[in-house]
């Protein structure tokens, strides 16, 4: 079997400056795979990727070199009681959140990321939850109806649920979207769309 997540497809208008800004702004390699389409779209999209890294000088550097590639910040970095973040929004119009949960800086700053995260927002939490437990992928954590998060193992992309309206809320951009998601999520599953609409293909179709 495959590994639960090997890597996701941001359907994009122009390949080249997608992998352009993707290398410049937070340097994925092949985790990240593009394909061109023009599949209509708006508003938000119902998901966030999420980059996990060790401490605030990271967030501020990969933060930092997405708006110098041209993303758009939406939530400048700043301090909570849960750590140091900031979200942006790619020129394709992804959304990314990066964020750590320590508080101060150990060593100078860098660019390297621990974890990346894919965060569905559902409709129904725990219907979404079904979908995936009942075709194998464990949960590590569950909070009722808010939120979900799945046990990947070893995946190089882990993968969590969270209701819409909330990640929407937490993103810093309004809930109402329409269109394709634009995204297609590469692993263990092959050809499989969950409740929310989110396509599933095997690894292979994209290696």
């Amino acid at each position: 079997m495959n590994t639960i997540i090997d890597s996701v497809t941001l359907d994009v208008t122009d390949v080249e400056a997608a992998q352009s800004f993707y290398a410049a702004a937070f340097d994925l390699g092949d985790r990240l795979r593009f394909r061109a389409s023009d599949a209509a779209t708006s508003g938000f999209r119902g998901y966030t990727l999420s980059l996990v890294v060790s401490q605030p000088g990271d967030v501020h550097a990969l933060v930092n070199a997405a708006a110098a590639a041209g993303a758009t910040v939406i939530k400048p970095v700043s301090k909570s009681l849960w750590g140091v973040g900031g979200t942006v929004q790619a020129p394709d119009g992804a959304i990314w959140k990066i964020a750590t949960s320590a508080k101060k800086d150990t060593a100078p700053p860098s660019r390297s990321v621990d974890e990346i995260i894919l965060l569905i927002g559902a409709d129904d939490v725990v219907a979404s939850k079904t979908f995936y437990t009942e075709r194998g992928i464990p949960v590590a954590k569950s909070f009722g109806r808010s939120y979900v998060q799945f046990d990947t193992g070893t995946s190089p992309i882990g993968l969590g649920l969270y209701r819409h309206a909330s990640l929407a809320k937490d993103a810093g951009v309004p809930a109402a979207g329409s269109g394709s998601h634009r995204l297609t999520v590469n692993g263990a599953l092959g050809a499989a769309v969950d409740p929310d609409g989110f396509a599933w293909a095997p690894v292979e179709v994209y290696s």
